[in-house]
């Protein structure tokens, strides 16, 4: 059974709430059929009812619930406790009121916040800084985590490396340049990521343009950092760096580049460098790979909120409410 699949198996199991906020964007309508269909969630989605009535039409969203902000009873209650989380920043109730009411994100991140939804699923059709901006005010990050962080669930059809063609590849949505420290709990968070989603083992390569010393360069250094960190602060998590993309996946090239190492020919978890490289590696590996990708996601925060590439199918927003709904099993602000 592929990837997805499964995850949609796991999500029926133990049915959560997803909140929709992007009702502008037909791809919501037609991704929250399947869904609906498929009985993979239960969803809530936000907007006016002719917005709703336009964008939908043909197809069967009846089971969702359909939350206008301008009727709804609770809309008063969500500004009033936004305005709370945000007086201390200098924010006024009217703005408190202007950005519930027209932002649609901070609607949704506040349904979560109360406890009306499990999670968000939005970026269709708004940058990843408009989702995520709303989400680190409102939700925050896990109690104890270090940092948020963005990633890919990569599915790479007929593919004989990471877990049978399924990898993630991390930052590869977020943080622009991170520092050894922060690279290193990256790698934390997407080993634990891919125990979740994938089941299976995590091994984790940190990338470079260099393997175990091939070039020296301030770059390359804040790797081989990382790793030291690693080794330090997590030792639990199987890691190994600095790798070459062909040292990391390729057991032939893994024997003559980096002899010796357990992670070396045998990772199915990637941490770039930065997120030029994580950005462009997943695009290419989509785009002419033919793989499926899953993203980006995040993993620290206290409750699930994902994005999605601008360029996403209706499909793979339904694989990514599934991912959300298996991640709001594992209650993540615990």
């Amino acid at each position: 059974m592929e990837f997805i699949e499964k995850i949609k198996e796991r999500a029926k199991s133990d049915i959560k709430t997803i909140v929709l906020p992007e009702s502008m964007d037909r791809r919501t309508f037609e991704a929250a059929e399947v869904v609906l269909r498929e009985n993979i969630a239960d969803l809530i989605i936000i907007g006016t009812d002719d917005v709703i009535s336009e964008n939908s039409k043909g197809l069967d969203i009846s089971k969702a619930k359909i939350v206008n902000p301008y009727t709804y009873k609770k809309t008063p209650d969500y500004i009033d406790v936004f305005y709370e989380l945000r007086k201390s920043k200098g924010m006024t109730p009217q703005q408190a009121k202007d950005i519930i009411m027209n932002d649609y994100m901070y609607y949704a991140c506040m349904m979560v916040k109360f406890g009306d939804a499990d999670g968000v699923v939005s970026g269709a059709c708004h940058s990843t800084a408009s989702t995520l901006k709303p989400s680190l005010q409102i939700i925050k990050a896990k109690p104890g985590t270090k940092m948020v962080s963005g990633f890919f669930v990569m599915c790479v059809p007929d593919c004989e490396f990471g877990a049978d063609g399924t990898f993630i590849f991390a930052d590869a949505g977020l943080n622009q340049n991170p520092n050894p420290e922060e690279l290193a709990a990256i790698t934390e968070s997407s080993a634990r990521s891919f125990e979740m989603l994938v089941g299976e083992k995590p091994i984790c390569a940190l990338l470079s343009h260099s393997t175990k010393g091939s070039a020296k360069h301030p770059d390359v250094t804040k790797v081989v950092d990382a790793v030291t960190i690693l080794k330090k602060n997590y030792p639990h998590v199987m890691a190994d760096g600095e790798l070459q993309l062909d040292a990391a996946l390729v057991p032939e090239v893994a024997k003559l580049k980096a002899p010796g190492s357990t992670v070396a020919g045998n990772a199915n978890v990637l941490i770039f460098p930065d997120l030029d490289s994580g950005n462009i590696g997943y695009k290419l590996v989509q785009r002419l790979g033919k793989a499926e990708a899953y993203g980006p996601l995040t993993q620290g925060m206290a409750k699930p909120i994902n994005d999605l590439s601008r360029g996403c199918t209706a499909s793979d927003i339904v694989g990514v409410i599934a991912i959300t709904a298996v991640q709001a099993q594992h209650r993540l602000d615990r």
